[in-house]
């Protein structure tokens, strides 16, 4: 049975408060008179007595101070009391001296007594109430102490200190806190309710083991996702699990409550800090511009629309060809843009003729192409529909933009076309080619203006357009995001809601990762760079080891891998490598104006192929559903690609999660 603070009936405060008045108007007289006065003066005491029971009783009702549960005292009841106390004192006060004036009270009365018995009942009733809040907790500390799992707290802040509290007060918690931890020096080996600041967070280690710490907390709700990893670090060494308080904002809108675990930040699990954003950067490129966005209804295609719609172009095309995603999108951005002009179009990019005519209609002067296939394992066994969409798809969005003089076109692309050893890094790889070629074949600018950087291998120097040409096509190349349908992040919160277990294809498996947001902002930046002919790289850090992010959030859940929560493996499956890359590390890759963008010539993304006569084949083999015959040309036309040497696997277990 949990055990609760002690709860002390209003009833019986009142009780008290009727005695606390008596001895407040006896001390009054008492610290006013000589001793041999007082018993001249006892009829003055006790009319005194009568009046401010009246009138006290009354007004403490008045002002709730029998609706309080005083065992929570705070500094906001203090001044509640104060002016109960003052008010019921004036009253008093004010009947006692239309008394005198009317000669009832004994002449030579003190009017000081008045004044004391103020005094004395600010003291005696405000130093009950505070007295049953100190027993209580008293109490509680008593019970919890030796008893339960030794919590060591992060931050010695307003949070640290609210820990703390729910920690003593909360026996069913199960968590005696032994001391916290903070890099302010001003705060070293002082006390919290009781708790005393033990040393700097770069203490854990020691701490950890020199107070035997089965748990920690981490109650900085702001901490960056660097702390909050190196946290999560020390105590995997350890092996005992860490806590992330949740903030303010989160507890008022409901989201926690001050017992739970937050919502786990996606940027805590990114080993990395977030990408730097400029949003006065992007604006120009699409301010008062028409920008279709294909795909729309997807997880990259809703936040593009999102971030573009806050550059106010004169009009936003929502392209997908599920109308209950496109429906979604276009209600949120209806409800925040109410006088952006939002054009939604339900349509199969497969289809060349009717994406001739929404261009036709929208004369769109950016265009942002996202609608793919994407789900590695699903495509492995829907070949056809990878290659018609993904490829053919592209081949008619990039013509159409072709025709219709599109300003800027900029495809979102993947790292798994570097090198592919899947159905779905094939065909985007032959998207890239696509757009690529298509860059070739509009009209450049020869007066670009251009800027030399340093090229990130060896020392020299690469030339990169800062001016935009006045048509340009380009790809924006990226690894997994988090957040996205089908990726591994909800699925993963799901199977640990679930009680487990989190299911991982190879503990050696690792992958880029950037937020959905941080992906966007930057293939916005990297259109407003482009000149035509580009692949930008965007920056996604150093990659990361799956299981470490699963069992980070495990943690940050409050559980503990493989005690709490298993962790499982279910194998690698067709189409997956241990490992990705952004480019091919033989190629150039050069700086851009922004830090977390690069670019790789176009010279060494581009291909002797003669394309349309390959996008002709695999279109003549979808038709007949030749899936070896596919595998066989992406792999010819694909060099260093791997395609055939994964086998196709039966629909078994696909449905895990997406890499």
């Amino acid at each position: 049975m949990p055990s609760r603070p002690p709860h002390i009936r209003n009833r019986f405060v009142l009780i008290g408060d009727i005695a606390l008045i008596v001895v407040s108007v006896l001390g009054s007289f008492a610290l006013r008179l000589n001793v041999e006065e007082l018993p001249f003066y006892f009829p003055a005491v006790v009319l005194m007595s009568a009046v401010a029971l009246v009138i006290k009783i009354p007004v403490y009702y008045f002002f709730g101070l029998y609706r309080r549960l005083w065992i929570y005292a705070s500094t906001g009841e203090l001044r509640l009391i104060t002016v109960a106390v003052t008010s019921a004192s004036v009253l008093v006060s004010g009947v006692m001296l239309l008394l005198i004036s009317a000669g009832r009270v004994l002449p030579g009365m003190p009017r000081s007594a008045l004044g004391i018995d103020w005094l004395l009942s600010l003291v005696l009733i405000g130093g009950s109430r505070f007295a049953l809040r100190i027993l209580a907790e008293q109490s509680m500390t008593a019970r919890a102490n030796g008893k339960g799992k030794r919590a060591l707290i992060i931050g010695a802040g307003d949070a640290g200190a609210l820990v703390v509290r729910e920690l003593q007060k909360t026996a069913q918690l199960n968590l005696t806190p032994v001391g916290f931890l903070d890099d302010d020096p001003a705060k070293q080996n002082h006390s919290i309710h009781g708790v005393t600041v033990i040393g700097a967070v770069s203490d854990l280690s020691s701490a950890i083991d020199l107070h035997r710490v089965d748990e920690v907390i981490i109650a900085i709700p702001s901490a960056p996702g660097q702390l909050v990893r190196a946290i999560n670090d020390v105590c995997r060494v350890k092996g005992i699990p860490s806590r992330t308080m949740p903030g303010i904002y989160e507890l008022i809108g409901g989201k926690v409550s001050v017992n739970r675990l937050r919502e786990v930040d996606i940027t805590d699990l990114l080993r990395r800090e977030p990408v730097r954003i400029n949003d006065e950067a992007v604006g120009a490129a699409l301010e008062g511009k028409r920008v279709l966005v294909t795909g729309a209804g997807g997880s990259i295609g809703r936040e593009l629309c999102r971030q573009i719609a806050r550059r106010d172009p004169s009009e936003l095309v929502l392209l997908g060809h599920g109308e209950n995603s496109i429906f979604e999108i276009l209600l949120e951005l209806n409800q925040d843009y109410p006088n952006l002009t939002l054009s939604p179009v339900i349509a199969d990019i497969r289809n060349a003729e009717r994406l001739a005519q929404i261009f036709e209609q929208h004369q769109p002067q950016v265009v942002f192409h996202t609608a793919a296939h994407k789900h590695v394992p699903l495509m492995e066994v829907n070949i056809v529909e990878a290659v018609t969409n993904n490829v053919i798809g592209t081949r008619n969005v990039a013509q159409a933009a072709l025709s219709h003089n599109v300003e800027r076109f900029v495809l979102i692309s993947t790292d798994k076309a570097v090198h592919p050893s899947s159905i779905y890094g094939a065909t985007k790889r032959l998207a890239e080619l696509i757009v690529l070629d298509a860059s070739r074949q509009v009209d450049t600018d020869t007066s670009k203006h251009v800027n030399t950087e340093t090229s990130t291998h060896g020392n020299t120097n690469t030339q990169y357009a800062v001016r935009n040409n006045q048509h340009a096509f380009s790809v924006v190349r990226f690894g997994n995001v988090l957040g996205s349908r089908g990726s591994i992040i909800p699925i993963f919160k799901n199977q640990i809601a679930n009680g487990g277990p989190v299911t991982i294809t190879h503990p050696d498996m690792y992958r880029f990762f950037m937020t959905i947001p941080e992906a966007v902002y930057l293939v916005l930046q990297a259109a407003s760079m482009e000149n035509g002919g580009e692949t930008f790289v965007l920056n996604m850090g150093e990659p990361v080891r799956i299981l470490d992010l699963a069992e980070d959030l495990i943690r940050l859940s409050g559980l503990e891998p493989q005690r709490d929560i298993e962790i499982s493996y279910t194998g690698i499956r067709a189409g997956e490598k241990l490992t990705e890359e952004l480019w091919d590390e033989g190629t150039p890759l050069a700086k851009t104006l922004h830090p977390d963008i690069f670019r790789l010539d176009a010279d060494a993304s581009s291909s002797d192929l003669n394309l349309p006569q390959a996008i002709e084949r695999l279109s003549s083999l979808s038709h007949t559903n030749d899936t070896d015959a596919i595998i066989a040309l992406l792999d010819e036309l694909i060099p260093n690609s791997s395609i055939s040497e994964s086998k196709v696997k039966s629909q078994t277990s696909f449905l895990t999660f997406d890499l």
